[in-house]
């Protein structure tokens, strides 16, 4: 099991601004500012704009905004200040390189010469959902093919795991665990371009901002294994994860930035910000009607609770027209 911190809470809501915000992001910011308000936290925004290709400040400007309207506030982080910042993760790149070499200093990262062709052909399905897990072959070369490699590749690089068992429970759906050996494998924490991957800043920025809630999508839960490990390589104490569930259409599929019907542009030409929360709110079981509501109103009544477990299928009838 691992230990997680303290008694002040101090949430985040951590989105990346590489589009407008679809309804799916608004219910995970909503049951975050939820999280910690009922419990009398602090809620921080950190926009996590790692990739240059996607992520636009105007896009985070928006967002931001967004959330304002919506009356998800929060106390520290973009836009605000406070003693943690930056908190852009296009800022932070020192930081992480910090984070990178602690775990360099200790033999716990390799180059990983592989294309993307490569990566597919040394890798076997994981052993429950046909996830791809990398074998660790670059793990092996000695550094005479290593130096021979650095003349044709700049590598990306890989943290190596061991084979153990990562177990903890998560504050909604209880216990997961998962062999970082084998249900895992090495992962990569810096790419071949130079950017660090999601894995390693997650981890460092939540470390340094002294995060002890986290409230994120299930997409995500499969990752709270190789980060425990990284907290603990990097003598940060990991928060408590809550993973919430996702919305989808009928047949399944996850919103996302692709449903230009669903996203803040399209629901604030429709609807009110009340009109919106309620509707969420009654999504995630916290109201009996998709009446109108502020967060406020709901932060007393919050219990994660009524909150389900699975998948919550949208009828798109609700967000038509009222």
């Amino acid at each position: 099991m691992v230990e997680t911190v303290g008694d002040v809470i101090r949430g985040r809501f951590a989105p990346s601004p590489s589009g407008r915000m679809h309804l799916g992001n608004v219910f995970t910011a909503l049951l975050a500012w939820l999280s910690v308000r009922a419990k009398g936290g602090t809620l921080v925004l950190r926009m996590e704009d790692l990739d240059p290709d996607r992520c636009r400040e105007e896009y985070a400007q928006q967002l931001a905004e967004d959330l304002e309207w919506l009356g998800l506030s929060w106390d520290e982080g973009y836009g605000k200040g406070g003693p943690h910042g930056p908190y852009r993760q296009s800022e932070r790149t020192d930081f992480y390189a910090a984070q990178f070499e602690r775990l360099a200093d200790r033999g716990l990262v390799y180059p990983c010469y592989c294309t993307r062709a490569q990566r597919l052909a040394a890798s076997a399905p994981h052993r429950s959902d046909g996830k791809l897990v990398y074998d660790g072959r670059c793990r092996a070369l000695t550094a005479e093919e290593r130096q021979e490699l650095d003349k044709h590749r700049r590598p990306a690089w890989r943290v190596a795991v061991p084979d153990e068992e990562i177990l903890f429970t998560d504050r909604h759906l209880g216990l997961y665990q998962e062999d970082l050996s084998r249900d895992c494998g090495d992962f990569i924490i810096r790419r071949s371009d130079g950017v660090y991957a999601y894995q390693l800043a997650v981890v460092a920025d939540d470390g340094d901002m002294e995060i002890n809630e986290v409230v994120r999508g299930q997409d995500l839960l499969d990752s709270t294994p190789r980060q425990l490990f990284l907290y603990k390589k990097l003598g940060y104490r990991p928060p408590e994860f809550y993973h919430v569930p996702l919305l989808v259409d009928p047949d399944g599929r996850r919103l996302s930035k692709r449903d230009g019907d669903l996203d803040m542009g399209a629901l604030r030409e429709k609807f009110t910000a009340g009109e919106i929360v309620g509707r969420l709110a009654f999504l995630a079981g916290l109201q009996e009607k998709p009446q109108s509501v502020t967060p406020a109103e709901l932060a007393g009544v919050f219990a994660w609770e009524k909150v389900p477990v699975c998948d919550v299928t949208v009828d798109r009838t609700l967000w038509q027209n009222p």
